[in-house]
C-alpha cells in the first residue's frame, strides 16, 4: 500500500535534489502498466517526451518522500505501437497522437485517460466540461530543409499565401530564388500544432489549406523522408525543435533530419547562441500556451483523483513549484510561464 502525504505540497520546492534531468534520448511509454488510480495522459507529441521525463520524476519525488499510495503519474507517447490499454482496467484504445485524439479519448474514456497534453488553447468544438490548465509557453514556426531553395525569412504574409496556394513558386516570394515548387506540408489531422499555426498565419482567423497542402507527417518529427526535399515548408514547434537540437532529447525518428528552423517577420525563433525560444518570438502571435487538459469534474471532485490531479498541475503543485519540473521544462526546450501564470485554467 502506498502512504499518502499529506505534506506533499510543502514540501515540493525541494524536490530538485531528485533525479535532474539529463541529454540524451527522449523517454517513452510508461515502464509497467499504471494502476487504476494512477494518472495518465495521452495526447500531443510537443510535449510527450516532456512528460515521459516529468512522470519519472514526479515517481521519483514520491518515493523520495517515503510516500508509497499517492497515484503515480504516467504519459503515453504520440507514437508507438496501438492500440493500447492506457491503465489497468480501462478499454483497449486506439493511441491518441494529437491533442485532438487526446480530447476525444479523455472525453470518452474516462477509465483509462486522466489528463491530455495540449499545444493549443481551447477552441470552438471542445466541451466546455473540459478544463485547460497552463504549464509552459511554446512557439511554433517553420521549417525546410537545410541547402534547400527556401530562404532564411517568410512574413506573415507570405506564408499565408502559400498554404492559400497563392504563392506557389519560390520566384513569387523573392526573384533572386529559383524558378521552382513551393511544397507546404503539414502535420497530421488533429495536430495541435497544425491548428495554431494556420490559426497564426491567418491573423487570427484559420487559413483552410489549399489544393497544394500535402497532409500527413507527425509533427516536429522532420526524418519522415517526405520532409527531405529542397522545396519543402512544415511547420515545427520552436520548442520541440531546442530540446532535440540543443537538449538532445532526440530518437532516430524524433529529430529534425535535414529541416532547419526559419524566421518569421525577421524575428529568429530561436536564440544562439544560448539555444533557447527568443522571448521576443514568443511574445509575438507565434508564441503560444501550453496545457494539460483534465475534466472539471475529477478537478473539482474533492476526492483522492482530484488531489492527485491539483498536486501535480495546480499553481502549487508539483510542475509550477519543483525545481526539478521546471528543469526539465527548460530542458526539453519551453519557457516557464510567470508563477502566477502556470496551474491557472480555462475552457471554452
Amino acid at each position: 500500500m502506498r502512504r499518502t502525504t499529506g505534506k506533499l505540497l510543502a514540501v515540493v520546492a525541494v524536490a530538485g535534489v531528485l533525479a535532474g534531468t539529463t541529454g540524451g534520448t527522449a523517454l517513452a511509454d510508461p515502464p509497467v502498466t499504471p494502476n487504476a488510480a494512477d494518472i495518465v495522459g495521452v495526447g500531443s507529441h510537443t510535449t510527450g517526451p516532456l512528460f515521459g521525463q516529468l512522470s519519472t520524476d514526479y515517481n521519483a519525488y514520491l518515493a523520495g518522500l517515503g510516500d508509497t499510495t499517492s497515484p503515480r503519474l504516467y504519459s503515453w507517447d504520440a507514437t508507438g505501437p496501438s492500440p493500447i490499454t492506457p491503465k489497468s482496467g480501462a478499454p483497449l484504445i486506439a493511441r491518441p497522437n494529437t491533442a485532438g485524439a487526446g480530447l476525444t479519448a479523455l472525453d470518452t474514456v474516462p477509465s483509462g485517460v486522466d489528463f491530455v497534453r495540449a499545444d493549443r488553447a481551447p477552441q470552438t468544438g471542445d466541451l466546455a466540461t473540459d478544463l485547460f490548465v497552463a504549464f509552459a509557453k511554446d512557439a511554433v514556426t517553420w521549417s525546410a530543409k537545410s541547402g534547400g531553395h527556401a530562404p532564411a525569412n517568410l512574413t506573415t504574409a507570405q506564408l499565408k499565401g502559400i498554404y492559400e496556394c497563392t504563392v506557389t513558386d519560390w520566384h513569387q516570394v523573392d526573384p533572386s530564388l529559383p524558378s521552382a515548387v513551393i511544397k507546404p506540408f503539414l502535420p497530421q489531422a488533429g495536430s495541435g500544432t497544425r491548428a495554431f499555426f494556420l490559426r497564426a498565419i491567418g491573423g487570427g482567423s484559420p487559413v483552410t489549406p489549399g489544393l497544394c497542402v500535402t497532409t500527413g507527417p507527425q509533427e516536429n518529427q522532420g526524418t519522415d523522408p517526405v520532409l527531405n526535399d529542397p522545396d519543402v515548408v512544415f511547420p515545427y514547434s520552436a520548442g520541440h525543435y531546442v530540446g532535440q537540437v540543443y537538449g538532445g532529447h532526440f530518437t532516430p525518428t524524433d529529430a529534425p533530419g535535414p529541416l532547419t528552423v526559419r524566421n518569421i517577420n525577421g524575428l529568429a525563433p530561436i536564440a544562439v547562441p544560448t539555444g533557447t525560444i527568443n522571448a521576443a518570438f514568443a511574445a509575438s502571435v507565434y508564441g503560444r500556451v501550453l496545457y494539460d487538459v483534465v475534466r472539471q469534474a475529477d478537478w473539482n471532485a474533492g476526492d483522492t483523483r482530484a488531489t492527485a490531479l491539483r498536486n501535480i498541475f495546480a499553481n502549487a503543485g508539483w510542475i509550477c513549484r519543483s525545481v526539478t519540473a521546471q528543469a526539465d521544462i527548460r530542458s526539453y526546450g519551453f519557457l516557464l510561464l510567470p508563477a502566477a501564470a502556470c496551474g491557472s485554467s480555462t475552457h471554452v
